[in-house]
């Protein structure tokens, strides 16, 4: 809650009003409970996703990390979901939201933030193969060898060995 709410401070003095925290900081945290884990699996970077138009500078995002790595001292991933596409070969994207639907596995699309004191959740493909123990690759990005060197490098199946690889 401490990081979120270090995000969410960071993103209303810097009018970000469309971001979450994603990708492994929700993920993990559901995997580490489906097994039991009663300490965190360790996290390699927060990763702050947010969507502005306006300024589509990648020194932002670097600027952003060192200012958030000033107030908590972990490794922050700050990435601009406006300029992703590019990198993806994709067509723009509308919003975070829709931007998290192109990520390579569907229970990495899910993020969270802090509005008006209350907890929001950010799930393109929904909660239901996260909470199911699921490792599925995303028919809109359905690129298998991408997804089998994700889950290796990241070693998922040795940290969670419960979980199940789903093709769709």
């Amino acid at each position: 809650m401490q990081i979120l709410q270090i995000a969410a401070n960071f993103c209303q003095k810097n009018h970000l009003n469309d971001w979450c925290l994603g990708a492994g900081f929700v993920r993990n945290l559901v995997w580490d409970h489906l097994h039991h884990y009663i300490d965190a699996v360790p996290l390699n970077d927060i990763d702050l996703i947010y969507f502005n138009p306006a300024n589509l500078l990648e020194s932002t995002d670097l600027q952003f990390e060192q200012e958030l790595r000033k107030q908590f001292n972990i490794n922050w991933s700050v990435k601009n979901q406006a300029r992703m596409h590019r990198r993806n070969n994709d067509l723009p994207y509308k919003n975070t939201a829709n931007a998290m639907s192109y990520w390579p596995e569907m229970e990495t699309a899910v993020g969270v933030l802090i509005r008006q004191n209350r907890l929001e959740i950010i799930a393109p493909f929904g909660l239901a193969s996260l909470f199911a123990g699921h490792i599925t690759l995303n028919p809109k990005r359905p690129k298998l060898e991408i997804f089998q060197q994700r889950i290796q490098h990241k070693r998922w199946l040795e940290k969670w060995p419960k979980l199940q690889i789903k093709l769709h």
